[in-house]
């Protein structure tokens, strides 16, 4: 029954997110009203609501599925973008990941799974 989620993320400025997911993380922007923006990349989309409070960025975060996991990693890593603590590894629940923080603070944790392929 469930098709797909969207992450909804803090936004502390709509022109600074605006230049952040487009620039730097090569998103498209879709629209935004009153602050709301929508952004999509690859059939992934991210959405953010406008914030006042610089703590809840802090503590909010998503994890995005994704293929070529290192070429994403060296994409975002000349943007001096990766969490301290969120270098590229593997992880032991499959998942080779590494985490980002955008212009607002979230976090944003990117994976591929490395498991053994399931056949169905």
């Amino acid at each position: 029954m469930l098709k797909y989620a969207i992450p909804i993320l803090a936004s502390l400025n709509e022109d600074e997110t605006v230049k952040f997911y487009t620039e730097v993380l090569g998103f498209t922007f879709h629209s935004g009203w009153e602050g709301y923006l929508i952004f999509s990349r690859e059939g992934v989309q991210i959405h953010l609501w406008p914030c006042q409070n610089p703590d809840i960025p802090k503590n909010t975060g998503c994890y995005v599925n994704v293929t070529e996991v290192d070429a994403l990693y060296e994409e975002y890593k000349v943007h001096n973008i990766i969490h301290p603590n969120g270098a590229l590894t593997d992880m032991p629940w499959n998942m080779r990941q590494f985490s980002i923080l955008d212009n607002n603070g979230n976090i944003i944790h990117f994976g591929e799974d490395i498991g053994e392929d399931d056949e169905e």
